[in-house]
């Protein structure tokens, strides 16, 4: 198999190609040169590709598409235009969110009549296109975002244990994810709940510290302005940690029976499903509803999406 990919050091890339490698399916990644935006942005730099990276990268998926491969899998919207131009192989087209619902969106709707399968990651997306498509989210390690006593990690951090923590799981500059907007959420609630509240950050934290940080957490909070399926989500509730979140993407849908949590449009009902988190203290019920999220069914299932449209080709 071929993969195109906007970046291939993306988390959970990196574990989608290790779960279909399970499976026996060998694959070479074709990626776009440069940084992406949210690389560049994490990295406190203001740089991003350019138009020239984006024909370089053509030019090199294309030649790639001439060697002995059985399917092409481009991996967001983005990488597209050399998967439909070439003529040979049959092609999976998968979309992540910004893809399709940010401002290359248009680029993307286009390209989608001219391949063979799409995956997308929530009801939502699938509902975006005029065609169907296999929703089939991201998946979270099981077997590593497991819950733990919350003293212990939070000792690891050094966190104070007196205090209520809040994680926003991601880097303040990443503008998407409105980092202002939780400040706001967590100073209205503070302000309600008249005791020690603190919102935690991450930076440049390696992916295998994450559970760490999600079990110290009392509340996960997410104000983003969209996204697609975000796995910080899926990995809290494997972890047990209420979730307090925008309704973006497959949130609505993740986080229905999940308890405590909360989903919000507005600040009102964003620092209402905060103080309800805090004031009720513990954990959620989240990994009983993340069972279905393993890797390994959504390795399956991809892996029945690529059968379908080879055996559609023969």
């Amino acid at each position: 198999m071929l993969n195109f990919v906007t970046n291939q050091e993306a988390q959970f890339y990196e574990r989608q190609l290790r779960t279909i490698a399970s499976f026996g399916i060998a694959s070479t990644t074709v990626s776009v040169p440069g940084k992406s935006h949210s690389a560049s942005v994490e990295a406190g730099t203001t740089g991003q590709r350019s138009l020239f990276d984006y024909a370089r990268f053509g030019t090199r998926a294309l030649r790639h598409s001439l060697g002995d491969y059985d399917l092409l899998h481009a991996n967001y919207g983005l990488t597209a235009p050399p998967a439909v131009v070439q003529p040979r192989l049959p092609v999976v087209l998968s979309l992540w969110g910004s893809d399709l619902l940010g401002e290359y969106g248009w680029v993307t709707r286009r390209l989608v009549p001219h391949v063979d399968a799409v995956i997308v990651m929530s009801d939502r997306m699938a509902a975006e296109l005029d065609r169907d498509c296999h929703v089939i989210p991201h998946g979270v390690d099981l077997d590593t975002f497991v819950p733990r006593p919350q003293a212990d990690a939070r000792a690891e951090l050094g966190w104070n244990d007196s205090a209520r923590h809040v994680l926003f799981p991601y880097p303040p500059k990443r503008e998407v994810k409105d980092f202002p907007r939780a400040e706001r959420v967590v100073e209205r609630a503070r302000e309600r709940l008249d005791e020690s509240v603190t919102l935690q950050t991450i930076s440049d934290v390696p992916h295998s510290k994450m559970p760490t940080y999600m079990n110290a957490a009392d509340v996960l909070l997410l104000t983003s302005k969209r996204e697609g399926s975000p796995n910080t989500v899926k990995e809290a509730m494997a972890c047990n940690t209420p979730v307090v979140a925008t309704a973006v993407g497959d949130v609505p849908e993740r986080l229905d029976g999940v308890t405590p949590s909360g989903v919000g449009r507005t600040d009102p009902e964003l620092i209402d499903g905060l103080v309800e988190v805090l004031r009720a203290g513990g954990p959620s019920n989240g990994r009983d509803h993340a069972r279905d999220l393993s890797l390994e069914r959504m390795g399956q299932r991809i892996r029945a999406v690529y059968d379908e449209v080879l055996d559609d080709r023969a």
